[in-house]
């Protein structure tokens, strides 16, 4: 074989090489232009995942002080540390996406309790304090019939971290969060379960009264 198509033999291959890597750059490149340009586009990926994971956990809950819809400061241990079986997750008002989801599953869980309702205690913590005053909380509530015994809580932006990192649900910024929900039975030694993921209202149903008979 000459130099020349010796050369040749080995500047076709590399020039597709070089091509395809310049094409897997450019995507790159712009999957990353197109999440800086939309906040919520690790969200909108999140929604395209299906299912979801349950595992059992032991948390340990911190001493520190929450705020609720009525701007009353409470102790985050006395309202955990109840006898009736819990139900929480974290949220954000402004946020399109999972939270939505999460708090209207939540709203039908609600709802097929029925009576039963009145003795679950169900909990959502915001993670975005800086915007999600009391009053903006409340108006967030009232929009998924929230009632009396679901509980709406900010906080301090360092309370409200600290919160997140005894459930290991912390993430960073806010726009990096994802769908949990967390459930523990009546006692408050008992484990919680940590689903991941995108539950139904019956799914979450099924895992509180699976826990309730164990």
């Amino acid at each position: 074989m000459s130099v020349k198509s010796l050369l040749n033999s080995i500047a076709l291959p590399l020039a597709s090489i070089i091509g395809v890597n310049l094409m897997l750059a450019s995507g790159t490149v712009a999957g990353s232009q197109q999440a800086q340009d939309d906040p919520h586009a690790h969200h909108k990926h999140m929604m395209k995942q299906t299912g979801y994971t349950s595992s059992s956990h032991r948390y340990e809950i911190p001493e520190l002080s929450l705020i609720d819809t009525h701007n009353n400061k409470l102790s985050f241990t006395e309202i955990i540390n109840t006898e009736k079986p819990v139900i929480l997750n974290f949220i954000f008002t402004t946020c399109t996406t999972i939270c939505p989801v999460l708090s209207a599953t939540l709203s039908q869980v609600k709802q097929k309790l029925g009576d039963d309702a009145q003795n679950v205690k169900m909990i959502s913590i915001t993670i975005d304090p800086e915007q999600d005053t009391p009053e903006r909380l409340k108006d967030y509530a009232s929009k998924f019939k929230a009632g009396a015994d679901w509980h709406f809580l900010t906080g301090s932006i360092d309370d409200i971290i600290t919160t997140q990192k005894a459930f290991d649900a912390y993430k960073g910024d806010k726009m990096n969060h994802i769908p949990l929900t967390f459930l523990r039975s009546k006692t408050p030694n008992s484990p919680w379960i940590r689903l991941e993921g995108f539950t139904s209202a019956a799914e979450v149903l099924a895992e509180h009264r699976l826990q309730l008979s164990n």
